[in-house]
């Protein structure tokens, strides 16, 4: 009597079944529960006034955060804000600054610990040490050098040889080219963003997001400031877009994007003392948006005031006990203590339109 295929198949599929252990599988090729498993969610913490305005209590370990916006805006403050918090929490800041406007100065102001090497011979600042690393467009002259910095940085981590925990504070994409770029003499955007993608979208962003697994001994967590440009829209009634220098590899790959300020211009107003005639800026109020959050979700939209020591909430209570705490600084600028607040919005930006919209503001605004 013949038997069907169908009726073996399923017999030898029983007897299989019959002796197998899925578990013992998973144990005998190294599927340990530290595969599947991710370490409970931590964070960097930034200031209140941040924390309050992106509903968030910072930026996220083992994740990419990517701050976009046009400049002066308030990405290297929240850049600064996170690098002082990682620095307190013992994560090594590892600052690659390619945009080349990094100070010094306005790090110390804002928190960040340092000590300064002085020549005894001249009296000149010829170095700087502490808890951070530091590197910059003298040795990383390409999308090439930075990735190949970073991963060395992992693979030294992981030999043991920097036994802690990393936080990459890049400022900024778009600001260095590609090796073909320059060994061809030509910044084409094209080729920048391929190195981008082949770099980090298709290599290095994944050993970050990977060390959010609980296997890993370290947590990694990428910070990068992203210059932008504003494209036409493709129809006369349409609107512009935001889009990034490098390509889309951050954007894809980043678990939380904030932007700042507008589409099509910083967006931000000038908060000035004034006294006698004369007038000191002392902060600005900027627009932030939370884009995307594969985080916790929450997307926000708000205004926020940006200091050199940090952020400050957009009302006019913090705006005085800023002015009062830091009054004496300006005595030397204004010739005195007693002066007035003035909000002085860009052209053609509405004041009610960042949130000052009590009559103070209106009051001190010229």
């Amino acid at each position: 009597m013949a038997v069907s295929r169908k009726i073996l198949t399923e017999s030898a599929g029983e007897i299989v079944k019959s002796g197998f252990s899925l578990d013992k599988f998973k144990k005998n090729k190294g599927f340990s529960s530290q595969s599947v498993k991710f370490k409970s969610q931590d964070w960097i913490p930034v200031s209140k006034a941040f924390q309050e305005v992106v509903s968030l209590p910072g930026i996220p370990t083992g994740h990419i955060t990517l701050l976009r916006g046009h400049s002066d805006t308030g990405k290297t403050t929240m850049l600064l804000e996170a690098a002082v918090s990682a620095q307190r929490k013992g994560i090594l800041p590892v600052f690659i600054i390619t945009e080349m406007k990094w100070s010094w100065p306005h790090a110390k102001t804002m928190g960040l610990e340092f000590t300064e090497v002085v020549d005894k011979s001249t009296g000149e600042i010829v170095d700087y040490e502490g808890f951070f690393l530091y590197a910059d467009r003298g040795s990383l002259n390409t999308i090439e050098d930075v990735a190949s910095y970073i991963l060395d940085l992992i693979d030294e981590q992981k030999k043991g040889n920097l036994p802690y925990d990393l936080c990459f504070f890049w400022d900024s994409i778009g600001s260095v080219p590609c090796d073909l770029s320059v060994r061809s003499n030509k910044n084409n955007n094209e080729w920048n963003a391929g190195a981008m993608s082949t770099q980090f979208g298709n290599n290095l962003n994944q050993k970050i997001l990977l060390s959010r697994k609980e296997g890993s001994k370290y947590t990694n967590t990428l910070v990068a400031i992203n210059k932008v440009w504003t494209m036409k829209p493709e129809h006369p009634m349409g609107q512009p877009k935001l889009q990034n220098k490098g390509g889309m590899a951050m954007w894809f790959d980043a678990s939380l994007i904030i932007t700042f300020g507008n589409i099509t211009n910083p967006g931000t107003s000038k908060v000035k003392a004034v006294s006698k005639g004369k007038e000191y800026e002392f902060a600005k109020v900027t627009k932030v948006q939370v884009e995307k959050n594969h985080i916790t979700g929450i997307q926000t939209r708000g205004a926020i005031v940006m200091t050199q020591h940090g952020f400050i909430e957009n009302d006019k209570k913090s705006i005085d006990m800023y002015k009062e705490t830091y009054k004496e600084t300006w005595t030397g600028i204004l010739g005195s203590t007693d002066f007035e607040v003035s909000i002085e919005p860009e052209v053609g930006e509405d004041i009610r339109d960042i949130g000052l919209n009590d009559d103070w503001y209106f009051k001190h605004t010229r």
